[in-house]
């Protein structure tokens, strides 16, 4: 995957994607999830995450509780060990990673917690999941990060109009 093309893409759509989704807000819910679930499998189908990991170089996820109790026992550490050692709260009061990209990467784009990782990672992008319609401040931001999520919005493009 190329990232320099890819920024550019999107960089170039910034306007374009912020009226598309303005558009999507009026779409009823249940269709909203339909077309979005549907595209996601579709794309999904071609991409190979490992080649990127965009994801895990340029943001955190959030950690719950039960995130770091079982990564903390993956690791045979406490966690307030993994607290403290890859870490910290943000301004919303969740735990983040001091610093990007993951601690748990390898130079192979894979994950040594993969097993274990934190909800939001298994969760990432969040386009296959219902209720697209509280996600969409959040599918328009991770355009920027996600090249799959920029291919699936282009998708849905092309199918509304």
């Amino acid at each position: 995957m190329d990232l320099i093309k890819h920024n550019h893409f999107v960089k170039n759509k910034r306007k374009e994607n912020s009226k598309f989704f303005k558009k999507l807000k009026n779409i009823k819910p249940k269709v909203l999830d339909k077309t979005i679930i549907s595209v996601h499998e579709t794309v999904f189908k071609g991409i190979n995450c490992l080649e990127c990991a965009n994801c895990c170089k340029t943001t955190s996820p959030s950690f719950t509780d039960k995130d770091i109790q079982r990564i903390s026992n993956f690791l045979k550490i406490k966690p307030s060990n993994l607290v403290d050692k890859y870490l910290v709260l943000d301004e919303e009061n969740d735990y983040v990673l001091k610093s990007v990209p993951c601690f748990f990467l390898n130079d192979n784009n894979e994950c040594r917690i993969y097993k274990v990782k934190p909800k939001a990672c298994r969760n990432y992008p969040h386009t296959n999941r219902i209720k697209q319609y509280q996600l969409l401040k959040l599918t328009q931001k991770n355009i920027e990060i996600c090249p799959a999520v920029s291919q699936i919005i282009e998708k849905i493009k092309l199918k509304l109009n």
